[in-house]
């Protein structure tokens, strides 16, 4: 059984960081595509960032420069270094696993970015 966890949200003020995690189990986990989506309310879910099995890397125009993703594959683990934070940065953040052709999700952690 697939599960991703994630952990790391909160409240945080403009111009701060936060560091979310993502732990894998249950897939393969050095071949898949591990990815952040986020999604604000009555908003579609998008893509914040993605990094391949080789370890390349694709972000949102909206955070590159901003945030940062990593793997950690001895950990099957995944995480996501925000800086700079803005308010709408504000989202349910998901882990997201490709494999196999097959998608999963996380439970998702809240972001909140105020004053």
């Amino acid at each position: 059984q697939v599960q991703l966890v994630e952990s790391g949200g909160g409240l945080v003020q403009p111009g701060g960081s936060l560091r979310l995690s993502c732990a894998a189990s249950g897939i393969m986990f050095r071949v898949s595509v591990m990815g952040w989506y986020r999604q604000a309310p009555g908003k579609q879910r998008e893509l914040v960032a993605n990094i391949g099995s080789s370890r390349s890397t694709n972000y949102a125009d909206s955070v590159k420069g901003r945030f940062t993703i990593s793997r950690d594959n001895a950990k099957n683990a995944v995480y996501l270094q925000m800086n700079s934070l803005r308010p709408e940065d504000s989202a349910v953040y998901y882990c997201n696993a490709v494999n196999v052709g097959s998608a999963y999700w996380g439970q998702g952690t809240q972001v909140t970015v105020s004053s």
